[in-house]
């Protein structure tokens, strides 16, 4: 008999084909989240979930008799509860690798709007302010020979520092739990203490993922040591950002601006001060959101499950579960 699996996500034909030569397979096809009480009521009788969004606890693993891998079409899985995941032996994937190119691009995307204030200045010609030339209450910065301190030295992280080395001539500094010999050798990156990273950067790029130590690892004691002229970028997860301290240091000019992909509650409040202020860029969450991008995302996360079904080592096993 074939294995059942059930995915939450629309996914393109390209890969509900793939997967319905291998499995039975139940899709859920809508833009809005499959409702969690017919999530819970359904599960049971399924071997494999391929989700996004779908919160994997306790709650859920209890009536998922038959789950044998649940596969996250993320990078990120705060929505998985490790220990939960632990304790039930499931399999747990996820999508690593297929959109770091992609997100690097958003990244630099973040950087030059928002030290060039493009989105601020798209706005000034649409609205029809633009009557004169343009003057020094208008200028950006400068993104070019300046110099980038990037918190997290990752697969993306080593990407953003390519284009910022080869593509813009920036100085490159990096904050990780460990050195990264071969990428300070073949990049020509610095590794730097926290503190002096903050102290001494144009551009702060946040790129840790999220976890119990970095919770808020960018607070109030973070934004009082970087430069009044400096901009930060986060395109990692919003909550390792204490929003109310980032929001204060807008408003009392103790940085000079931000990108954000991503916030402490998303979709964000409408009322949420960050999303009226011109020195700030505000995107939806969309890192490695190109057509091309999450097609082949889902198609990994396919391949992901199908492994697991079989009984081999899926290629992307969460590794904080192996």
């Amino acid at each position: 008999m074939r294995k059942r699996v059930l995915v939450t996500e629309p996914i393109p034909n390209t890969v509900k084909n793939y997967l319905q030569e291998h499995v039975e397979l139940t899709t859920w096809d809508s833009i809005e989240q499959m409702p969690r009480e017919e999530l819970l009521n359904t599960i049971g009788s399924f071997h494999g979930l391929i989700t996004a969004k779908d919160r994997i606890d306790d709650e859920l693993l209890v009536q998922a008799g038959q789950l044998e891998v649940v596969s996250n079409i993320s990078v990120g899985y705060d929505n998985f509860d490790v220990d939960a995941l632990k304790r039930s032996e499931i399999i747990a994937t996820h999508t690593p690798y297929v959109l770091d190119e992609t997100v690097a691009d958003l990244i630099f995307g973040l950087i030059l709007s928002s030290a060039r204030r493009i989105t601020e200045l798209d706005q000034y010609v649409k609205q029809g302010k633009w009557d004169k030339a343009v003057d020094d209450p208008l200028f950006g910065h400068n993104v070019h020979h300046k110099k980038l301190g990037i918190i997290g030295m990752g697969r993306i992280g080593e990407k953003v520092a390519r284009r910022a080395k080869l593509g813009f001539e920036m100085e490159v500094t990096y904050y990780n739990r460990s050195r990264k010999d071969k990428v300070e050798k073949e990049l020509e990156v610095i590794y730097q203490d926290l503190d002096l990273l903050l102290r001494e950067s144009d551009f702060i790029l946040l790129m840790t993922p999220l976890t119990k130590e970095t919770l808020h690892l960018i607070n109030a004691d973070a934004f009082e040591k970087m430069k009044d002229s400096s901009f930060f970028i986060n395109a990692s997860r919003g909550k390792v950002v204490d929003e109310t301290a980032l929001i204060k240091a807008l408003e009392e000019k103790k940085i000079a601006g931000a990108g954000l992909d991503v916030f402490e509650q998303e979709p964000v409040d409408p009322n949420n001060p960050l999303l009226k202020m011109d020195n700030v860029v505000t995107l939806p969450h969309i890192g490695s959101a190109t057509t091309e991008t999450r097609e082949e995302m889902k198609f990994f996360a396919a391949k992901n499950m199908l492994q697991g079904l079989n009984g081999e080592q899926p290629e992307a096993v969460i590794k904080e579960l192996q």
